[in-house]
């Protein structure tokens, strides 16, 4: 059989790739509590560039001290002391030869525990759905957020860019914007936690003006050759049922939105399903190859992406330009190298903690995103 094609280099922006595999930002919590990346996190990063992966992309980091903490012992990028503990790791994969772009994350309401204040935001006040994430530190309902005010938004959108500079300092190759799963940006795209009846609520094409004012600024912050890339996904950590509901009109309306504000890929991820569960929109075409067709760019496929057939077939048929793996990266650190000698994947387990990876809990570890 020919060479799988996530063994073929590729081109984001201004990466030059080795190869089409990326390891997916999985939610590590395991700082100290302070936001500062540890020397253990830049042991964990690296596993994954010496196992072959041309891209890593990092855990969720929040950005600025104000609203966007989501979790208690989550990294951030806002003090400078943050900024040094995220050097070591970018120096750890770029010896082992591989690229890393920082994901820059706002929790929204979905925060569950904030250094900084305890009042969460969103589009709306209204109550996420679900509950808190005890393998994330938290426990019972979300709070009620507030409806960000103008000042609020125009804060969020500043810290993001103050933030992708900073993380352009620490030696990231690229900011990847966390717009999926629930977080913030997702908040202002789904319809029944954005009631705002302002400029920012609506349809879809006034939905995705946060997440385009967010790319916009950051572009401008970081300049043209800095890759900046956005994740988006229709489910969340608290909705595996959520669809977009105008279907693959809406879906290229988003993506439009984002590819003129500045993007240079689009990185669709699936939350607790593969890859074909959740890819097919209402006219039957993938979500991910709509994305390609619409903007042009490079797009990133996420979920089941570890067995080899099915990254091979997302590759090869013009589904995707790139496949991320989560669960499939823990359970295969080297699966380019494994993939390259033909040798199956091994499984994941709930169980596969590192000896030289300090998570906050077990659980942290088995709900790592897929």
């Amino acid at each position: 059989m020919s060479m799988h094609p996530a063994l073929e280099p590729v081109r984001i922006g201004g990466m030059e790739l080795s190869n089409r595999a990326v390891v997916a930002p999985m939610s590590r919590v395991s700082t100290r509590g302070d936001g500062v990346p540890t020397a253990e996190m830049a042991a964990y990063y690296r596993r994954f560039a010496d196992g072959g992966f041309g891209l890593v992309i990092s855990e969720g980091t929040y950005p600025d001290g104000r609203y966007s903490q989501a979790y208690p012992a989550q990294p951030a990028i806002v003090t400078t002391a943050q900024l040094a503990g995220w050097r070591q790791v970018t120096d750890a994969v770029h010896e082992a030869g591989a690229a890393i772009v920082l994901q820059l994350m706002h929790a929204g309401a979905l925060s569950q525990h904030n250094n900084h204040t305890t009042t969460t935001i969103g589009p709306s006040a209204v109550a996420p759905k679900g509950a808190k994430m005890p393998a994330y530190g938290g426990a019972g309902p979300f709070a009620l957020p507030e409806a960000a005010t103008a000042a609020d938004l125009a804060e969020a959108v500043a810290g993001f860019a103050g933030a992708a500079e900073r993380a352009r300092a620490a030696g990231f190759d690229g900011v990847e914007i966390h717009g999926a799963n629930g977080y913030l940006i997702d908040q202002f795209l789904t319809t029944y936690t954005n009631l705002r009846t302002d400029r920012y609520g609506g349809d879809a094409a006034a939905r995705v003006r946060f997440a385009a004012e967010v790319l916009g600024a950051v572009r401008t912050a970081v300049g043209a050759e800095f890759p900046v890339g956005i994740r988006l996904s229709q489910t969340k950590v608290n909705d595996l049922d959520y669809r977009w509901p105008g279907g693959a009109a809406e879906a290229e309306t988003i993506f439009r939105a984002v590819a003129e504000a500045g993007a240079d890929y689009l990185h669709l991820a699936s939350e607790g399903r593969d890859w074909a569960a959740t890819a097919m929109l209402d006219n039957g075409v993938p979500i991910t190859r709509l994305a390609r067709t619409v903007t042009g760019l490079p797009v990133i496929a996420n979920g089941g992406m570890q067995v080899p057939a099915t990254s091979r077939s997302v590759l090869a048929d013009g589904h995707a330009d790139l496949v991320a793996l989560g669960r499939g990266a823990l359970a295969n650190p080297d699966w380019p190298r494994r993939l390259a000698a033909g040798e199956a994947p091994r499984e994941f387990e709930g169980t596969m903690l590192k000896p030289d990876v300090t998570l906050a809990t077990q659980a942290a570890w088995e709900r790592a995103q897929p």
